[in-house]
């Protein structure tokens, strides 16, 4: 039987004349009158009670209780009334991978989730919710691609209640909800002359990582976890394999950005560059665990070391040398102290800025430009490098100008 309704103040009988009657129970006039009960898919008897005076209600519930149980959209109620931050929570607990995008997806959704949905049950969420939740992001100041995480992972999160049977569908993926806006500004790559500016500005030690930036396109981590294996002089290849950073503040070996591992020229300059500084800083073995702080352990002769022989800290070199050296070029104001204004937009990526409008002033693919620089898709290069293609623009107006001209009247 998929279910029934019980009048628990009520109960049937036979009596002595083998007549069926009905009777008074001691529930009768006290507490909710009717149970409607079913049979959940795991075939566990569930039900829910309803006051006197509520049995059409009850066979309402019921009948659409059981038509979800028939159609495979059941929810338990009990699972729908969970909060979305208890949700998250013991989802985060329960994930393997990285230790450190776990960490940094908790942070997000503490900081900017929890406080605005956290409470929520989840079966309660409506699409209405979530644009609202967007609505607010987008007030809030930050940037466009960080409140773009932050929905990402509230996406994430809604999805696995939806697979564990706590939410019947995602309200994130609406067709009224729309993403964030980006608000991206126009990358302005740096000049030629401040490139070599910065590269005269650092330290020796450092100096070549410059080079690496501007002339292979490598961002800071892969700069950093460079070993003498991925270096190969004889077809000026370089083998872009590893970067290195954090996992709970601990260093480690990890695959380049998003896995893509890849090759890429390696010019003539940047080349001379390196084996001057291999001869002058020779190559240190450092080990460290394989993209967590309890892995594996890996064995890599590195390019650039500190002073002490041990592999560079990233936040000690932007501190200690990165940003002096922009401040000498008068990129940023100098500081009395060793704490310098905020250069976000002048990290260590603006050499691959400037390396990616080289490569597309010369004419390069953005197909082929995106291979170079990483990239997961071409689409991401093109949308934050096509401004810096006005030769294209030129080509195409000097093409259309050519093919929409009136024919010339022939001669007689």
């Amino acid at each position: 039987m998929a279910g029934s309704i019980q009048d628990r103040w009520y109960k049937t009988q036979t009596d002595t004349n083998g007549k069926t009657v009905r009777i008074k129970t001691e529930r009768y006039g006290t507490g909710l009158r009717y149970r409607a009960r079913y049979f959940a898919p795991d075939g566990k008897r569930k039900g829910k009670s309803f006051p006197d005076g509520q049995k059409r209600l009850a066979e309402q519930w019921l009948s659409k209780v059981t038509a979800d149980v028939a159609r495979g959209d059941y929810i338990d109620p009990n699972a729908s009334r969970t909060s979305f931050q208890e949700f998250a929570e013991g989802w985060l607990a329960s994930q393997s991978g990285d230790p450190n995008t776990r960490a940094s997806m908790q942070s997000q959704l503490k900081l900017h989730a929890f406080p605005r949905i956290g409470s929520r049950p989840l079966g309660s969420f409506q699409p209405s919710h979530i644009r609202e939740f967007v609505t607010q992001l987008e007030a809030s100041g930050m940037s466009g691609a960080y409140a773009r995480v932050i929905f990402s992972n509230v996406r994430a999160v809604l999805s696995a209640a939806v697979e564990d049977g706590y939410l019947r569908r995602n309200p994130c993926n609406s067709r009224t909800v729309t993403l964030p806006e980006m608000g991206m500004r126009r990358v302005v790559p740096w000049e030629p002359g401040r490139v070599f500016a910065m590269r005269a500005a650092m330290v020796e030690r450092f100096r070549p990582m410059v080079d690496m930036g501007a002339g292979c396109g490598l961002r800071q981590g892969e700069i950093l976890g460079l070993s003498l294996d991925e270096l190969d002089f004889d077809s000026g290849t370089l083998h872009v394999v590893q970067q290195l950073k954090l996992s709970l503040s601990k260093a480690v070996f990890a695959p380049p950005k998003g896995g893509k591992l890849r090759d890429v020229p390696l010019p003539d300059p940047v080349a001379e560059a390196l084996k001057e500084h291999i001869k002058r800083f020779p190559p240190v073995e450092i080990t460290l665990p394989w993209m967590r702080a309890n892995g594996q352990p890996v064995t890599k002769r590195l390019i650039f070391t500190g002073p002490n022989g041990g592999h560079v800290w990233r936040t000690s070199l932007n501190e200690d040398h990165w940003k002096p050296a922009l401040a000498s070029v008068g990129v940023i104001p100098k500081a009395k102290s060793r704490e310098h204004t905020a250069a976000r937009e002048h990290g260590m990526h603006a050499l691959r800025h400037f390396y990616a409008s080289v490569l597309l002033d010369a004419g390069e693919s953005i197909k082929a430009v995106s291979e170079y620089l990483g990239h997961s898709d071409p689409g991401l290069t093109l949308k934050v490098y096509a401004h810096l293609m006005p030769s294209s623009r030129d080509r195409a107006r000097k093409a259309l100008g050519q093919a929409l001209r009136p024919p010339q009247d022939p001669p007689r």
